[in-house]
């Protein structure tokens, strides 16, 4: 977990895409840890973003937004929406 005030460190594309090929190759964590001053647990979690995601593209966080929706097909999905609540109130009665 990430202390107070904590600096992260942002490394470059292809520096993390040179450290997987020499871990792949057959370097340990420990040797590459000490030759390019980084931690070890930072080239273990690149692994498993290499495994899980097959590259280390940055993915965007948060919620996925869909932009080929513009505001008139969600109005018109609204209306059509709130239609059906008022013929399913008027069932009711």
């Amino acid at each position: 977990m990430a202390s107070k005030g904590q600096k992260f460190m942002k490394y470059d594309l292809n520096f993390k895409l040179k450290i997987i090929t020499e871990k792949q190759t057959g370097a340990s964590y420990s040797e590459l840890s000490k030759k390019y001053s980084i931690p070890d647990g930072t080239i273990m979690s690149w692994m498993r973003i290499i495994k899980r995601d097959g590259s280390l593209d940055v993915a965007q966080k948060g919620r996925p937004t869909d932009k080929t929706m513009d505001y008139k097909e969600r109005y018109e999905i609204l209306k059509k929406f709130q239609d059906f609540l008022v013929k399913k109130e008027q069932k009711k009665r």
